[in-house]
């Protein structure tokens, strides 16, 4: 393994959960994750899948979607469209900077401060609930390549490997797993 990003340029932004549904969620100033479950509290913690459309089709399924991240540059991407958009407000636990998260392959391990770690698992599927926050956001979040591919840029979901506290500012430091390496996929 290999470290892709160190602790000099990769930080948390900002901290969000919430104990109910609702596409937003409350910046906190830390969240405490919990190995195999999630972010203790938050309506998606748990073994088996928590978001509703997934428990719909089947909630005996392994939650893949622990822990949703995003980086905070996309806000500033989605401003030059017009849009205003703040941590928490497209239901991202961890708001990072510094970091390309789009560009990590699954498995990668993120490791937040000296405690936490994060193993990414996939991309965020963006719903229509984010046009229903901004009408038109979801056309910024989710486009196609010049080849034709889809790109998803609302974030990334992984699963708590070591549990710990995350607070704004907290370093992150990114391991890849062995090559070759998976590029992200929709979970």
């Amino acid at each position: 393994m290999s470290t892709a990003q160190t602790a000099q340029t990769a930080q948390v932004a900002a901290v969000s959960s919430n104990g109910v549904y609702s596409f937003t969620k409350p910046t906190r100033a830390s969240i405490t994750l919990l190995a195999g479950l999630g972010v203790e509290g938050d309506v998606h913690c748990g073994v088996t899948v928590k978001h509703r459309s997934r428990v719909a089709q089947d909630p005996t399924r392994p939650n893949l979607r622990q822990v949703h991240l995003i980086h905070r540059e996309l806000f500033d991407e989605v401003a030059g469209s017009g849009f205003s958009v703040e941590p928490g407000q497209l239901g991202e636990n961890v708001t990072t900077e510094g970091i390309d998260l789009l560009g990590l392959p699954t498995g990668a391990l993120l490791r937040f401060g000296e405690e936490a770690v994060v193993e990414v698992t996939g991309l965020r599927n963006p719903c229509l609930q984010i046009d229903a926050f901004q009408h038109g956001l979801l056309k910024e979040v989710v486009s196609r390549d010049e080849e034709g591919r889809l790109v998803l840029k609302a974030g990334i979901m992984g699963v708590v490997r070591q549990g710990g506290t995350i607070r704004p500012g907290d370093s992150i430091t990114v391991t890849l797993p062995a090559v070759p390496h998976t590029p992200l996929e929709r979970v």
